[in-house]
């Protein structure tokens, strides 16, 4: 270490200068940025996040229109399970069956209110039903329950096939149906919007809040024993498949989406926006058609929405509510 001597007394000093002395500002300066250097990793990991969990494509104006979607999903969502029962399928045939909504993890009936009545409206006959507060059990003991059910629509419309459409896990609950419980023999069509085919992270959150009250959240960890199973087999013949996935879904990546077999379809767009999103529903809408994709005669819309029955909620063992 240099040193030099005071200017009073013969008294050594370190030379500011040392790279040997820790009080230099050389060194004051290295201990005060190496926590900003150690971590800059971080900060790195968490500007690129984006791009990388999104891809390129992504914009503001998708951002703003995501939220805006969200905040919709929400205020829907708040609807619950009630909905208004019309006993009537006149308006489904062979080429135009009924329609099953099936709502996502911590989601309601009402969560898929605006994709319900754009249906409806539409002249498709639409029926969902309670498969427990906010979709949180098993997603086997659902899908069972959603096996029980399909029959009693059937039963009731004389029909042979029924169309599904699941929302993020509501897609998982349709698909084990299909693959493990026989349903690829009433089901034509079975679409998945945002569907966590390979498993979501976001699925801690739910371990976090409900621990061992909600069996799904273990089920949509990535690689569960849930879904080891389902993926075990290739997709059953007879049903069409079809995935839309967000490309700029932060709940369920786009990578974890994929099905090999299914044919796909990808937006812009964020989670919520799947079942908000008009342009999505003529994606959706454009798949359940037939081939001449003729609009059906249009069915007498509900008016009120599925928050109008003032009656009491239907129980697992109570049999469809129908809109349309």
């Amino acid at each position: 270490m240099s040193r030099r001597r005071g200017r009073q007394g013969g008294e050594d000093r370190p030379d500011p200068g040392d790279p040997d002395d820790p009080d230099s500002p050389h060194n004051r300066h290295e201990r005060h940025t190496a926590p900003l250097a150690r971590y800059g990793w971080l900060a790195r990991w968490a500007a690129e996040a984006p791009a990388r969990w999104l891809g390129r494509r992504s914009s503001v104006g998708q951002d703003l229109t995501g939220g805006a979607d969200g905040l919709s999903y929400l205020r829907h969502l708040a609807r619950g399970n009630r909905v208004q029962r019309q006993l009537s399928f006149e308006h489904a045939s062979p080429d135009a069956p009924v329609v099953l909504l099936i709502h996502g993890f911590l989601g309601t009936r009402g969560s898929m209110y605006l994709l319900e009545r754009r249906l409806v409206e539409d002249g498709f006959v639409v029926v969902s039903f309670n498969i427990g507060p906010l979709n949180t059990r098993d997603i086997r003991r659902s899908a069972f329950l959603i096996h029980r059910k399909i029959e009693r629509i059937l039963a009731e419309s004389r029909g042979q096939k029924i169309d599904i459409i699941g929302h993020s896990m509501g897609g998982l609950i349709g698909l084990y149906y299909v693959k493990k419980l026989g349903g690829h023999l009433r089901v034509r069509k079975l679409v998945m919007m945002g569907t966590p085919v390979r498993g979501t992270w976001i699925a801690m959150a739910g371990i976090a809040t409900l621990g061992l009250l909600s069996t799904s959240s273990w089920q949509l960890l990535p690689r569960s024993r849930f879904l080891d199973e389902l993926a075990q087999g290739p997709l059953p013949q007879g049903v069409e498949i079809s995935t839309i996935a967000a490309a700029r879904d932060w709940v369920v990546p786009l990578a974890t989406t994929r099905l090999p077999g299914a044919s796909t379809v990808t937006v812009p767009l964020g989670h919520s926006s799947l079942v908000v999103s008009e342009d999505v529903y003529r994606r959706l809408a454009a798949i359940l058609r037939p081939a001449g994709g003729e609009p059906r005669a249009e069915a007498p819309a509900d008016p009120a929405g599925p928050a109008a029955d003032q009656g009491q909620a239907d129980d697992d063992d109570d049999g469809p509510d129908h809109s349309g």
